[in-house]
């Protein structure tokens, strides 16, 4: 994902109107599906992250409210670590109770660099363990592989012919990676990534979409490509066509979590927990055992301030380690800066490796678990992306016919 908003591309002056889906989903027979506790805390999106809500329309006013839809991915580049968990993933365990969910593994966003082929296809399953490790359950939740739904490559490419090529320009993360990997190792699917991922988010008609203070400029391109793809294809244009009419996709609207939004480097406050990253000490991966977690945390950069702190300026590793205590320990921050105000480095972080490791331990034990039965995770796979199929094929559909396509 991008980083932090440099500029609001030019809006478009038309305003489609909002409307809701009329997609029901398809509930199909579940195999017997091993069953995770739910955590209780709750944050949304982080780096190479996609996430939406959606609320489709209940045409059966004697069935009960239908709930809102969202839909997540992570990256199967690397190991995922803590701040994809504290990020994201720790946040649908909670969303899975209360809404429509569907989590997805973004592989087609993991070959815009070079990649080894082999390692993505470990590590697609790998998330897909971790997922339901870290207590994503598939009674509640969908669970799938980003290519194993087309849509999303059908509606990205349709979604290109609309898009202009300055808008993609001036997108931050491709200009950043083209330099540092110059023009000639760098491939087109990074400059034109960013319409794959509206394509993700506008396929399901997202309400809202939970992003990091850094991703706002890839919601503001997918708000625009909505905004002008209804102007271009919608309306009256799409009735003539034999459409419902009206606006094809809804236009999401930003939702940034206030706690969490960002877990930083373990070598640099100012910089996000990454992947990419090329010091394993710079993160916490979900699979570190407890003297590779004891180790990295004796060694994490701090400051020379005395006592700990919140919201600091001048101390952002303090305010980094300190988030990341109170989000694996559910305490408030209040708790937090009474419990640990007063402490010195050493002792903290004697305080912090413990909640960590106690924090991750279970959700090892669960991945070991789920990996070794290779046939369960096979069949939750296919169950998430025959479910999303059944709503992603509804938008796309749409948008051919509103485009002028001759449907078989």
């Amino acid at each position: 994902m991008g980083r932090s908003l440099v500029s609001h591309f030019s809006m478009l002056t038309y305003s489609a109107p909002r409307f809701a889906s009329s997609i029901r989903t398809c509930r199909l027979r579940r195999p017997q599906l091993i069953r995770q506790q739910a955590g209780r805390d709750v944050r949304c999106l982080c780096s190479n992250v996609v996430v939406a809500v959606s609320e489709p329309v209940n045409s059966d006013s004697s069935s009960s409210a239908v709930r809102k839809r969202i839909v997540s991915g992570v990256q199967p580049t690397g190991s995922i670590h803590l701040g994809n968990y504290l990020g994201a993933i720790k946040n649908w365990i909670r969303l899975q109770d209360t809404f429509e969910t569907f989590f997805f593994i973004v592989d087609l966003h993991a070959i815009t660099l070079q990649y080894d082929a082999q390692q993505l296809l470990r590590s697609t399953r790998d998330t897909a363990a971790i997922y339901l490790a870290c207590g994503v359950d598939p009674s509640k939740a969908s669970v799938f592989v980003q290519s194993h739904v087309r849509a999303h490559v059908e509606l990205m490419w349709l979604l290109s012919s609309a898009t202009p090529i300055g808008w993609l320009n001036r997108m931050i993360q491709f200009k950043e990676k083209s330099r540092k990997a110059g023009d000639e190792n760098v491939g087109v699917a990074l400059l034109t990534y960013p319409v794959l991922m509206a394509a993700d988010i506008l396929l399901y008609q997202s309400d809202l979409v939970p992003v990091g203070e850094d991703q706002k400029q890839h919601l503001e391109l997918t708000r625009e490509l909505a905004e002008r793809v209804n102007y271009l294809y919608g309306g009256r244009k799409w009735k003539k066509l034999g459409g419902r009419g009206g606006a094809i996709f809804k236009v999401p609207e930003p939702l940034i979590p206030p706690a969490g939004a960002r877990i930083m480097s373990l070598t640099d406050g100012l910089s996000k927990m990454s992947k990419s990253a090329p010091s394993d000490q710079s993160r916490i991966n979900l699979l570190d055992s407890k003297d590779v977690i004891t180790n990295k945390i004796k060694r994490c950069k701090t400051d020379a301030f005395p006592g700990l702190e919140f919201d600091n300026m001048e101390r952002p590793e303090c305010n980094n380690l300190l988030s990341i205590y109170q989000l694996v320990t559910g305490k408030t921050k209040q708790e937090v800066a009474e419990e640990c105000g007063d402490m010195n480095w050493g002792t903290f972080k004697i305080v912090l490796t413990d909640a960590l490791v106690d924090h991750l331990h279970p959700i090892q034990v669960r991945y070991e678990q789920i990996v070794s039965d290779s046939s369960y995770l096979d069949e939750v796979l296919a169950e998430g992306a025959r479910k999303a199929a059944d709503i992603a094929d509804v938008t796309v559909n749409n948008v051919y016919q509103a485009m002028g396509f001759l449907r078989r």
